[in-house]
């Protein structure tokens, strides 16, 4: 899509999803995933739900995944109103955070996206401290191979 103000934009990835029936549908959904604080998130995740629907007509939904350091940086919803006429998204977010205090949980988990967010995690902890991160770095590669995850695994992982 192309737009003189915020150039192209295009999905990382399009999947057909069998609803809880079993049956198959066609829908879209679009994660956009935040490293910082940014004012102006909220509008792109309207802006980007909007095109999507526009485009395809298809009902979207638009989930964010909050990676940003700030514990009370929340987004939510973008909305805007002029002469009786509104406009709104409200989106469920995840704060990658709050998972600190999960941390036994995500280590015993099975799922490999468990290992992904103890590594931001460490990441951000360990920001200013290059000997404990790698150490950290270490020890969540163990924890791949331990879980069953083999070199190749975890090479395409690292390098994506």
């Amino acid at each position: 899509m192309r737009d003189a103000s915020l150039g192209r934009r295009w999905a990382d990835h399009l999947a057909q999803v069998w609803l809880g029936d079993g049956s198959a549908a066609w829908v879209l959904i679009h994660i956009e995933v935040q490293g910082q604080v940014d004012a102006e998130f909220p509008r792109r995740m309207y802006t980007y739900n909007y095109r999507l629907f526009d485009r395809y007509n298809r009902r979207v939904a638009s989930l964010a995944v909050l990676a940003d350091d700030d514990p009370g940086w929340r987004p939510s919803e973008f909305s805007h109103a002029l002469f009786g006429c509104r406009a709104s998204l409200t989106f469920p977010s995840v704060k990658l955070l709050d998972y600190a205090a999960r941390w036994d949980e995500l280590a015993a988990s099975r799922n490999p996206f468990a290992v992904v967010v103890m590594a931001h995690l460490k990441a951000l902890a360990t920001r200013r401290d290059a000997p404990e991160r790698l150490r950290w770095k270490l020890n969540l590669i163990r924890s791949l191979y331990d879980g069953g995850h083999s070199q190749v695994d975890i090479l395409e992982v690292s390098f994506q």
